[in-house]
């Protein structure tokens, strides 16, 4: 593939300018950089998926056809043919009505005129290349019965179906934890070597693309600012913004550990289970096992992480400490009461005492409501809510506590980037003063530039205001640069739990090992 001077422009803002690289069959190129850089709407641009009203310029070529210039319907046979493409969400990008083996037939029966024998026989050498025979690759399952990395599997046997040219990764790993995201990034670079594929991987993650790609290029401001070979540049960057993704991604390990005071939050032997759905009229359905005896401590001003693989029994775990789901067995403490509490205006002051932070703040934010409405929710908890004038002071100090203005109180939701939605969401955890915040995968989906900054925001109410933060997630960079302790979860069980640098130097268990192995690093300067 050739791609010369490329550029989109949309409103009169250019969004892309003069982008210009080379792919040769086989090779894999990272494209990086921080959100809005240019990175997703480069890929729309090599397959016309352009907004209404956009202006392409450049020229792009593949197999020596030119694709700029040409119509929708010339552009439709190619898609999918010649260009395939892996999104960042299996689930929105998998038809949920649909079994997976008809999905993969669908796309070879679109450009192909053979039989639907012919069709599914594709569709199952492509299953079987993306790794999943057996039971797992069953033509009959759908979407909702495979785990994340299933979907992201079932999701590139589609795009690499028909052997295109060109395949485009979007963020494929962003959601997965580390041993799904090794999985399918191993099986990424083996489908481009064997099928003489090209592959753009997009990602934030520079430590993927030094485990990954052959070249890399740096994209700001709708610009490729640096590109070369992977190893050389990731050692040796030129470009200062290439220089600060770097420091953004090489996060500090935690230097210091706090002693352990007052328990904020404490579970004894939770057990937590989901029932099947019945099978059969004679026997009752065996219920899942998700969470299984688990006791933890999280003390106050201290920072725990919880970490482990999907389906390990996380947010399971996360639900009945914030009282969202109960469980079978076991007991939760917070502030040493019950929790939650029976009484109405008891429990009304635990939950001001625990609050949460979702992974994705869109979804958590009523994208109707302003800013200072949204900050200002968690006062229902309070006995006395505070007069008009006293919330909009209380919510402005919250928005100045988390790095942003009270001006930005009378705003809305979309208005704000990733980075800044994700403080409205601290914001708005801080408003009832708690005791312990619970943050569910909070910075997954940032960019390494906007991690950094929440990262170091947390760091400082931690110390500024006493806060304890009991951290979920798949990240072991975050989880060693954030965390005093952590705690390792593996099928509904603790299997390793200790001080955080302790733990990483000197794990013990041969889960916790193959975690921290299947994490990616960057290369040393």
């Amino acid at each position: 593939m050739n791609v010369t001077a490329l550029g989109v422009a949309l409103g009169g803002n250019t969004l892309l300018k003069d982008v210009t690289f080379e792919l040769d069959s086989g090779e894999i190129l990272g494209l990086v950089g921080a959100s809005g850089s240019g990175k997703s709407m480069t890929a729309l641009a090599l397959m016309q998926l352009l907004p209404p009203g956009a202006q392409l310029a450049g020229k792009v070529a593949l197999r020596d056809e030119i694709l700029t210039g040409k119509g929708a319907e010339a552009m439709r046979a190619f898609r999918g043919r010649d260009i395939g493409m892996v999104f960042q969400e299996p689930m929105s990008a998998l038809n949920p009505l649909m079994p997976i083996g008809e999905q993969i037939a669908e796309t070879v029966r679109l450009h192909r005129e053979v039989s639907r024998k012919e069709a599914f026989a594709l569709a199952r050498e492509a299953l079987d290349a993306v790794g999943l025979t057996g039971e797992s690759g069953s033509f009959e399952r759908y979407p909702y019965q495979l785990s994340g990395g299933q979907r992201q599997r079932v999701a590139i046997a589609i795009a690499i179906v028909l052997s295109p040219a060109l395949l485009i990764a979007d963020e494929p790993t962003t959601a997965l934890d580390v041993i799904a995201q090794a999985q399918v990034l191993a099986l990424l670079k083996e489908l481009a070597r064997a099928r003489r594929m090209g592959l753009i991987l997009i990602t934030h993650d520079l430590a993927v693309i030094a485990a990954v790609a052959d070249r890399v290029a740096v994209m700001q401001a709708g610009t490729i600012v640096e590109s070369g070979y992977s190893a050389a540049l990731l050692r040796n960057p030129v470009h200062p913004y290439t220089r600060s993704l770097l420091a953004a991604a090489r996060m500090p390990r935690k230097s210091t550990f706090k002693r352990p005071s007052a328990a904020v939050v404490e579970t004894r032997g939770i057990v937590k289970e989901y029932r099947r759905a019945r099978r059969s009229l004679w026997r009752a359905p065996q219920a899942v096992r998700a969470v299984d005896g688990v006791s933890l401590t999280v003390h106050a001003g201290e920072t725990v992480g919880l970490v482990g693989e999907s389906g390990s029994g996380k947010s399971s775990l996360l639900r009945v400490i914030l009282a969202l789901q109960r469980a079978q067995q076991g007991e939760v403490r917070l502030l040493d009461e019950h929790f939650p509490a029976s009484d109405g205006l008891k429990l009304r002051r635990q939950r001001r005492a625990i609050q949460v932070v979702f992974q994705d703040p869109v979804s958590s934010f009523d994208p109707r409501w302003n800013v200072e409405r949204i900050v200002a929710e968690p006062f229902h908890l309070l006995d006395t809510p505070p007069s008009p004038a006293e919330s909009r002071r209380l919510v402005a100090e919250a928005l100045e506590q988390v790095g942003l203005s009270a001006a930005d109180s009378t705003r809305l939701p979309h208005e704000f980037s990733g980075g800044q939605r994700q403080r409205i969401a601290i914001a708005r955890a801080l408003i009832s003063k708690p005791a312990v915040i619970a943050l569910d995968e909070a910075v997954s989906a940032l960019d390494v530039l906007v991690r950094q900054q929440i990262l170091k925001l947390l760091a400082e109410l931690a110390e500024r205001a006493k806060l304890a933060f009991l951290f979920v997630t798949h990240d072991l960079h975050v989880v060693r640069s954030i965390a005093d302790r952590v705690y390792v979860m593996q099928k509904g069980r603790i299997v390793e739990e200790g001080q955080t640098e302790r733990l990483f130097g000197s794990p013990q268990h041969e889960y916790t090992r193959a975690l921290i192995a299947a994490t990616p690093v960057l290369p040393a300067d």
